[in-house]
């Protein structure tokens, strides 16, 4: 079987690796607990290539644990048995470290079936999704977990990786191709931070450039690599600009601004996230001003995805519009921040007793009473006087204010 190049030339050591400072360089939390010799279950989520499993391999070879491997998206019940009843065995004498790759294909019951093992210790877990863990990720798996983010890697650490791959390549062929700076700024700037991509990309051009002149060019590269992705990395910073510039503009109330910034990212061919923040804005920017622009704009993202591209543009631009021009309001979502701070802050842990079961002793049905509303203490008593929802000053909440104080008498 012939080994994918990238896999041939895989950091052995934390020094090694590119990108993360956060995590594996000197002060990196990952490096100071694989250092510490305290290895935990761990949860690795982030974009592809950006050494979700390199990193669990070192901290294997340094965990002196056996290390066994399965991908979610082919492994099955029997497979995760299987490293099981390793644990009883000689080869389990000194732990199972198991790699799971992909964890977010697991359902619930395949993710049970490690807990028992996690907690006695047998089984050391180290998953890794490059979706949101607090998604996909079973909760019982996550208290019991290290959870840790590996970010898009920079260009310029990109360009550390491609350097080393031409100095390997070179040596294993016996020639001496060449890379200058801008082809290395065109490799780097295109794997939208993933260095496994930019080592495919130029592992291409290394062949092509072998078999000619011997030098890789930037015009080389570009000609076997598609022009969105040099300009539109999805997992990448210039990405989440411009969904947070589509987002600005039309919290602005710009539509002209809010439908340059949608073309663009339509452009990329990535309709999830522009779909997803659409959606977001609908409650985040106009929420309860325009409650009905919720629903306005689920109907136009399910319309888009049913369309696909490039018709769903039309749907998605119709939403995009409404949304600038709608009057806006945040009120909502400042309540919910306001409560999150609370509960940040360890209050409100006991809820009152007319409102817990079985018996709800106290509590009074407010539909038994005129207007259907009869004063009594919902939040906890340390809370019972806190207030995190202010009405917005637009015609939909002050019609809501004018109703509720006629009722309570206010």
């Amino acid at each position: 079987m012939i080994q994918p190049l990238a896999d041939k030339i895989r950091p052995m050591s934390f020094d090694d690796m590119v990108g993360q400072e956060h995590l594996v360089g000197k002060n990196g939390v990952l490096r100071r607990m694989t250092d510490s010799g305290h290895i935990t279950n761990m949860i690795f989520f982030g974009p592809p290539g950006t050494g979700k499993t390199t990193a669990a391999n070192i901290v294997a070879e340094r965990s002196g644990m056996t290390l066994r491997r399965l991908n979610a998206t082919t492994a099955s019940l029997a497979d995760v048995k299987e490293v099981i009843e390793e644990t009883g065995t000689i080869y389990g004498s000194g732990g199972i470290l198991l790699y799971l790759d992909e964890i977010q294909y697991f359902n619930k019951k395949q993710q049970q079936s490690l807990l028992e093992f996690m907690e006695d210790g047998r089984i050391t877990l180290i998953a890794s999704t490059t979706e949101n863990p607090y998604f996909y990720v079973y909760n019982a798996i996550i208290s019991r977990s290290a959870v840790f983010e590996f970010k898009p890697v920079s260009p310029s650490d990109i360009k550390k990786a491609l350097v080393r791959t031409l100095e390997r390549l070179n040596a294993d062929e016996g020639v001496a191709v060449r890379c200058g700076d801008e082809a290395y700024d065109v490799l780097s700037g295109s794997a939208a931070g993933d260095v496994r991509r930019s080592i495919g990309l130029l592992e291409n051009a290394f062949y092509l450039a072998a078999s000619g002149d011997g030098e890789i060019t930037a015009e080389l590269i570009r000609s076997f690599t598609p022009k969105v992705v040099g300009n539109f990395d999805r997992a990448g910073d210039v990405h989440y600009d411009l969904l947070s510039c589509l987002q600005k503009s039309i919290r602005g109330s710009d539509p002209d601004a809010a439908v340059f910034y949608l073309a663009k990212l339509l452009e990329g061919g990535d309709l999830i996230s522009v779909c997803r923040r659409l959606q977001v804005i609908a409650s985040e920017d106009i929420g309860l001003a325009y409650p009905m622009a919720a629903v306005i704009t689920k109907s136009c993202v399910d319309s888009a995805r049913e369309l696909g591209l490039p018709e769903g543009r039309i749907p998605l631009a119709n939403a995009a519009v409404m949304l600038a021009t709608a009057p806006k309001s945040s009120s909502a979502y400042s309540a919910l921040a306001a409560a999150n701070a609370d509960l940040a802050a360890g209050k409100g842990q006991a809820v009152p007793t007319h409102l817990r079961s079985p018996n709800f002793v106290g509590y009074k049905y407010p539909h038994d009473y005129p207007d259907h509303y009869i004063k009594q203490q919902y939040l906890p008593d340390d809370l019972k006087n806190a207030r995190y929802y202010e009405y917005g000053d637009n015609k939909v909440e002050q019609a809501a204010r004018a109703y509720w104080d006629k009722v309570k008498g206010q």
